[in-house]
């Protein structure tokens, strides 16, 4: 039993699963498997970027639901040394949440805005110059009393993220300088990270075990890892903790 009365058992799966997923991020970009493309050319803009000593432009990340576009965020800020902040559309509702998360950023830090098209439209007006000049020009008060205040920001690097890339506007799509698709995986780069996450979880999986997951991932990480964790219950409950090709067919049926 919990040691907690008030603990729903729920809370504690799903707070398990993000550590559990948290942990299995690649943190090098050697671990990131595949999207080399997207890799190859994200490296040179840094790498560019860094020689000229300038904050690289803004990356937009498109693609399906658990691709990896977080990863690529977080391998991005690692590789220019920089710090992270993450936040995402639909909690930037005024003005202010903005400007609280841009003006505590330091020079070359990464800000990373999932579910970029979520954004209203009154946000997206302030970006433009964020993004452009460094600038946020806030209107303080209302009618004849309204001022502006103009704020420099440092110079950050914005990365956005989203699953619908038509839902965003043209002029915030052009203010990004490099826009990259992220796309399904194949079914061996989807077996070399089942590897990978057994290999962290410590979980003993037979190669066979191995392809009957990813030939159900979806060829997907995240759907990979979820599917990885639950057959590694089946044979935990079920067997002596080997997974099984047999195990694994058996644990993904019954989900």
């Amino acid at each position: 039993m919990s040691s907690n009365p008030k603990e729903n058992p729920a809370d504690k799966i799903n707070k398990d699963d993000e550590v559990l997923d948290s942990a299995l991020r690649p943190v090098f970009w050697q671990d990131y498997v595949g999207q080399d493309k997207i890799k190859d050319n994200i490296k040179i803009i840094i790498t560019a970027a860094k020689q000229r000593g300038q904050t690289p432009d803004h990356l937009l990340f498109y693609g399906n639901s658990g691709l990896g576009k977080t990863t690529l965020a977080y391998l991005v800020a690692k590789e220019m040394g920089k710090k992270i902040k993450i936040t995402s559309g639909p909690a930037l509702e005024r003005a202010g949440d903005l400007a609280a998360i841009l003006t505590n950023l330091s020079e070359g830090d990464v800000l990373f805005l999932d579910e970029i098209h979520r954004i209203s439209k009154t946000i997206e007006e302030y970006l433009y110059p964020a993004m452009e000049e460094y600038k946020l020009n806030l209107v303080l008060g209302k009618g004849p009393m309204a001022r502006t205040m103009e704020l420099n920001l440092p110079k950050f690097m914005l990365i956005g993220a989203t699953t619908r890339p038509g839902l965003l506007s043209a002029p915030l799509r052009n203010r990004f300088g490099g826009t990259f698709q992220l796309n399904f995986y194949s079914s061996q780069d989807a077996e070399k990270i089942i590897a990978r996450s057994a290999n962290l979880l410590k979980i003993k999986l037979e190669p066979d075990a191995t392809k009957a997951i990813a030939n159900r991932s979806r060829f997907t990480p995240r759907v990979a890892n979820r599917l990885l964790k639950r057959v590694r219950d089946f044979a935990q409950v079920q067997g002596n903790g080997i997974v099984t090709k047999q195990i694994a067919e058996s644990a993904l049926d019954s989900l």
